[in-house]
């Protein structure tokens, strides 16, 4: 099945969402008994892909180090207050195999899975951990020259960052800004027996899916990895970490979509190694910021990168949306990441305006009250977007301008998109503050002077015509109230 240009991946927490059916049901459910509507329900219209985020098999290993640790305990509690030894899982991303946990219903409910969202014209996005595994992975017996190693001194001199394998010492997982992770070992990015294993474990992992997400992947670029590990490994090969994993896999998977997990500014780098869209985590603080100048500046990149972006309010690593800012104010940052070119990631239970943020290792989550409005708003914007084609042809930025004794101008965000082919175009405006904004737009066709036109708000259905002259020069009058947004179609 092929991919569509600008992708809508939507996130689904497998362990809480199994779990949550479950519940609903009254006995366990795998994946292979997820019923009909349990599926329509996360493929919404507008949504091209599902990511199952955490199908991999746990290590037990991982999870008693975790429940061991007060301060991971203290966060569970925090989220979950009545929480009970049955609802740790233990981490997705301390992977002891990869092989669908059985809990889950093992590969074979995996590929039910795939089926189901098959037949809704939907793919399957899963993950990999490309940095590290779990202590009980069956490379660190197999194959300890996959890894970082140490000595007894290590160990020694720094127990929070080594542990002992067997007859060797093993480094612990770890980025180069913060402490060793616990619980994960650290695999040895320059290892060639590495980057062998890695595209056999890939396309091992596309045969079961149509796109990987790959989790920190900027971890195991040369100069990221040669600075968290200086002197623990040797010379730095003469090619990248990804390009060499990705030769290998093409040849056996040239379609998979591959995502990269990405932050520091190495987006553009990761997306010349290979990888066809990376996490967006510029465009989400500056709109939580609520840094409309940033946020401008940010699109005025060259189409080329943003167009392999993956822009995103909300995803498993971060908190939920409904709990950082009033629903208003979500609903205009919305606009802005669905109507911008690139992919798209939305968050099961961000919709509903879930607040609570489980940590990852749990697979129950508190119950909350829906907001059912802002589902149904949510739901619409996505199959307005889709069933429109609003992000299909060519993507423009727009300047909005005041005038003298008003530059409220500074607090909207405008673009455009067209298709001649069609012929379609759309215009986006969403007011980023919390204060009423005017301003005038100039719309970049010429060939609107000399007639009248009509635009139809697809979101708030207010309707308007306009003079083609006006709409050329000084531009489309907008005045939004805070937080408010325009998305019109031109006819």
């Amino acid at each position: 099945m092929a991919w569509p240009r600008d992708p809508v991946i939507y996130e689904v927490n497998t362990a809480v969402w199994l779990d949550s059916l479950s519940r609903f049901a009254g006995h366990r459910l795998t994946l292979a008994e997820v019923g009909s509507a349990d599926w329509d329900a996360v493929t919404p219209d507008g949504v091209d892909a599902v990511w199952l985020m955490g199908v991999w098999e746990r290590s037990p290993a991982g999870l008693a180090v975790a429940t061991a640790n007060q301060e991971l305990m203290s966060s569970f509690r925090d989220a979950l207050p009545d929480l009970t030894d049955d609802d740790i899982l233990g981490s997705p991303y301390c992977v002891r195999r990869y092989v669908a946990d059985a809990r889950f219903g093992g590969p074979e409910g995996l590929a039910v899975a795939r089926e189901a969202l098959a037949v809704r014209a939907r793919r399957l996005i899963l993950d990999y951990v490309p940095n590290h595994v779990a202590p009980d992975h069956p490379w660190v017996s197999e194959h300890p020259e996959r890894f970082i190693q140490g000595s007894a001194g290590d160990l020694a001199a720094d127990p929070g960052s080594w542990l002992t394998a067997g007859p060797v010492v093993l480094a612990l997982g770890r980025d180069p800004y913060f402490p060793a992770w616990p619980d994960v070992v650290q695999l040895n990015a320059f290892a060639p027996e590495l980057r062998t294993a890695t595209a056999q474990v890939l396309g091992d992992i596309a045969d079961q899916c149509d796109g990987i997400r790959c989790d920190m992947a900027m971890l195991m670029n040369t100069n990221v990895f040669a600075k968290t590990w200086s002197g623990r490994v040797g010379p730095e090969p003469g090619e990248e970490f990804w390009p060499a994993v990705f030769a290998q896999l093409r040849a056996r998977h040239p379609q998979t979509v591959l995502l990269a997990e990405a932050y520091w500014d190495l987006e553009r780098e990761l997306q010349q190694m290979g990888f066809d869209f990376c996490y967006d985590k510029q465009l989400y603080d500056r709109l939580f910021t609520e840094d409309v100048p940033g946020v401008r500046d940010h699109a005025r990149a060259d189409l080329p990168y943003q167009s392999r972006l993956m822009r995103f309010l909300e995803n498993h690593d971060e908190p939920r949306a409904a709990s950082r800012v009033a629903a208003d104010a979500e609903m205009a940052m919305a606009v802005v990441v669905a109507t911008l070119p690139g992919a798209t990631l939305w968050h099961e239970g961000q919709f509903e305006g879930r607040r609570v943020h489980p940590p990852v290792f749990l697979q129950r989550r508190p119950d909350e009250v829906a907001d059912q409005d802002l589902a149904t708003w949510y739901r619409q914007l996505i199959a307005v977007v889709d069933h429109d084609g609003v992000r299909s042809g060519s993507w423009q930025l727009l300047e909005p301008t005041g005038w003298p004794d008003n530059e409220t101008c500074g607090n909207l965000l405008a673009w455009s998109w067209s298709d001649d082919a069609i012929p379609r175009r759309h215009i986006i405006v969403v007011n980023l503050s919390g204060a009423p904004a005017q301003a005038r737009v100039p719309l970049p066709w010429p060939d609107l002077r000399g007639s009248s036109h009509h635009l139809t708000d697809r979101l708030g259905g207010l309707e308007i015509d306009r003079d083609g002259d006006e709409l050329a020069a000084p531009g489309l009058f907008v005045a939004l109230d805070p937080w408010c947004f325009h998305l019109f179609s031109l006819s």
